[in-house]
């Protein structure tokens, strides 16, 4: 009885719901596109080995793990922005959103399968139009990755900042 009556008095009045701990609301798509651009290198070096000696065993096992685990973060920080950032009217201003956050995440599904430099590719330009459409809607400049200059380190990441 004693028990019931302490935990009656310390249970919360009303209870909170938000996508995390705290309702923060903040909100980027940049880690989506890093993790993409990060699955097209994994593929790309991926593909750059040639031998089956231990060592190249040992970094195809790595960038498949690498590969794997951007792809799935491309997928979660989408569905987050996608299901607790867009409101109703932001589809109707953006009627395509719906149907792009679909095909980023059968994309990065796709990317996990295969080892296929074009998959990755299409990745990366459905990541940037998501990203497009969520600065616009919060009537910001773009904040897009852009590919490596000719000559420029594959690992190299650059931003371009566009008006929206």
């Amino acid at each position: 009885m004693l028990r019931q009556r302490l935990v009656a008095a310390l249970a919360p009045r009303r209870v909170a719901h938000a996508h995390c701990d705290v309702p923060c609301g903040v909100y980027d798509p940049a880690p989506a596109q890093i993790a993409a651009r990060t699955v097209s290198r994994m593929v790309e070096l991926l593909n750059g080995i040639t031998g089956m000696e231990l060592e190249d065993r040992n970094k195809m096992v790595r960038c498949t793990a690498v590969k794997e685990q951007h792809a799935e973060l491309v997928k979660r920080e989408v569905q987050v922005i996608w299901s607790d950032y867009f409101k109703p009217e932001h589809l109707e201003k953006y009627p395509e959103l719906h149907d792009l956050s679909w095909r980023v995440l059968k994309q990065a599904s796709k990317c996990k399968q295969s080892v296929d430099a074009e998959a990755t590719a299409e990745l990366e330009r459905l990541v940037g139009r998501f990203a497009e459409i969520f600065w616009a809607s919060k009537g910001a400049p773009a904040h897009l990755m852009t590919p490596s200059a000719e000559g420029a380190p594959k690992n190299v990441i650059s931003w371009e900042v566009r008006a929206s």
